[in-house]
C-alpha cells in the first residue's frame, strides 16, 4: 500500500503519573521468589524495562485518550471541524458496548458527520487506525481523522501477582513474565490531507503480513483462565512469540523494503514496538538494522501495547532524534501473530 496525499501532522500523549519501578513488583512478589529461589533483580535482567507507569485506580482509559488526543488536535494544523473520523485503538476499553471511541469523541467535541469507532488487534491497533484513516483520506472521503488510545496495566498487573503469590509455581512465572512488563499511557496521532498539513510527516506506505497459526501464542481473555475473582488473566510463551514473531518480522521487513523502494541498508530510522531487550535485540540482528537507529522507551515506560510504537515515535521527535527529511519506519508487531511497517518522509 502506498499514500500521496496522507500526512501525520500530529501526536499528543500522556503518561500516568505512578512510576513503579521492576524492583517495586519484586518486592511485592517476595514470598514467591523465595519459594522459588529466584534472585532479585530477575525481572529487570531479563526485560530490560526497569520502571512503567500506572493510572490511578479507577482511571477510564476514555479519559487518556481525550486527554491525549487533545494535545494531539492543539498540536496540528488542521482544525477540530475537519476531523471526518476518529478511532479508539486500544486493547483496554470502558465498556464492551458503545465503542469507547464514543467517550472520547464527546469530550473532544467531534463533528457529529465524523465516523465513530473502535479497532482492536492486540499491539497493532494504532498502526491499524492510521491505515483506516490514511485509506479515507486518500480516498476523498475525510480531509483528517484522530487515532488515539489509552491502555492500563496496573490492574492485569495487580492479578497476575495475586495469582503468583496464591500458586507459587515456576511454570506460572515463566507465562506471566511478559504480563509483568506492562506499563500505561495514553497516544493520539492526527492525520491529515496534504492541502491541511503544515509541518507534518508525510505517510509514503506500508505492509502488513500475519502467521495466525500462532495465534494462541499470547492470550489475554477466557481462553486464558480466569482468577479466583473472575477476572480474564494472561498467559505469553515468551520463546514461542519471540522466534516466530522475528520470523515473521524478517518476511514483512523484506517487503517493506520493497514496496518502499527505499536501499537494502534500510531507514534512517526506526521505531519499534516496545516489548523488551531480547526482543529489540533479536528483531534488529535478524533484519540488520544497527541499534543506533532506533529509539527505545521500554526501559523506563515498559510494554504499552498499543500505545508503545507511537508515543516512543513522539518522544524521539521532542528529543531531536527524528529528523527532517529522514526515511523512518514504524515496525509494529502484536499479538495474533500480525506484523505492520509503515515507512514516513520525516
Amino acid at each position: 500500500m502506498q499514500y500521496k496525499n496522507v500526512y501525520i501532522d500530529a501526536f499528543g500523549y500522556e503518561l500516568p503519573p505512578n512510576v513503579v519501578a521492576s524492583r517495586d513488583l519484586e518486592e511485592r512478589l517476595s514470598p514467591l521468589y523465595q519459594r522459588l529461589h529466584l534472585k532479585n533483580g530477575q525481572l529487570e535482567a531479563i526485560t530490560g524495562i526497569y520502571e512503567r507507569r500506572f493510572w490511578d485506580p479507577g482511571f477510564k482509559v476514555s479519559e487518556g485518550a481525550a486527554a491525549a488526543g487533545r494535545k494531539a488536535i492543539e498540536a496540528a494544523s488542521a482544525a477540530p471541524s475537519d476531523i471526518g473520523m476518529l478511532i479508539f485503538a486500544g486493547v483496554c476499553r470502558d465498556n464492551l458496548e458503545p465503542a469507547t471511541a464514543c467517550a472520547v469523541a464527546d469530550a473532544l467535541d467531534v463533528p457529529s458527520d465524523a465516523q465513530v469507532y473502535d479497532v482492536s488487534n492486540a499491539c497493532l491497533g494504532v498502526l491499524n487506525g492510521m491505515i483506516h484513516i490514511a485509506n479515507a483520506i486518500e480516498l476523498g472521503q475525510i480531509r483528517a481523522g484522530l487515532v488515539v488510545s489509552c491502555e492500563t496495566a496496573r490492574e492485569i498487573v495487580d492479578v497476575t501477582i495475586e495469582r503468583l503469590l496464591r500458586l507459587q509455581d515456576m511454570a506460572l512465572f515463566k507465562d506471566t513474565i511478559a504480563t509483568l512488563t506492562g506499563g500505561s499511557g495514553a497516544v493520539g496521532v492526527l492525520l491529515t490531507h496534504a492541502s491541511l498539513s503544515g509541518q507534518g510527516h508525510r505517510l509514503v506506505g506500508g505492509v502488513a503480513r500475519h502467521a495466525a497459526r500462532f495465534h494462541r501464542l499470547c492470550l489475554w481473555g477466557p481462553d486464558a483462565g480466569c482468577a479466583v475473582d473472575g477476572i480474564h488473566v494472561m498467559k505469553t510463551d515468551s520463546v514461542g512469540v519471540l522466534k516466530n514473531g522475528v520470523a515473521l518480522g524478517i518476511e514483512t521487513y523484506q517487503a517493506f523494503i520493497r514496496e518502499m523502494g527505499w536501499p537494502e541498508s534500510g531507514p534512517d530510522r526506526i521505531i519499534c514496538h516496545q516489548v523488551g531487550a531480547s526482543h529489540q535485540k533479536s528483531i534488529l540482528d535478524s533484519i540488520g538494522i544497527p541499534p543506533e537507529k532506533d529509539f527505545v522507551t521500554f526501559p523506563f515506560l515498559g510494554n504499552i501495547g498499543t500505545v508503545s510504537l507511537p508515543v516512543t515515535a513522539a518522544i524521539a521527535a521532542e528529543r531531536g532524534t527524528l529528523q527532517r527529511g529522514d526515511q523512518v519506519g514504524f515496525f509494529g508487531i502484536g499479538s495474533g501473530l500480525n506484523c505492520m511497517m509503515l515507512g514516513i518522509d520525516w
